[in-house]
């Protein structure tokens, strides 16, 4: 999974998180916080972590894909 962490304490609710997701992993439960919906479906842009303000969201360093430098080498 990609998303390691959604911490409910220090989640705010602000949905930005669940807006910002380009392949709709991430939505807002009936209690007005964010969970992980679709982990599979998660394409390590690590965008929910670095837009969330309250920073309730962690992914891991280990599943991000490496940054790709040269073409062909």
């Amino acid at each position: 999974m990609a998303i390691e962490r959604i911490d409910a304490g220090l989640c705010t609710g602000c949905g930005i998180c669940a807006e910002i997701c380009p392949k709709d992993c991430i939505r807002m439960g009936s209690d007005g916080k964010a969970y992980p919906a679709f982990p599979e479906d998660c394409a390590l842009c690590a965008f929910c972590e670095m837009d969330c303000p309250a920073n309730a969201i962690y992914v891991g360093p280990d599943l991000r894909p490496p940054a790709l430098t040269c073409w062909g080498v």
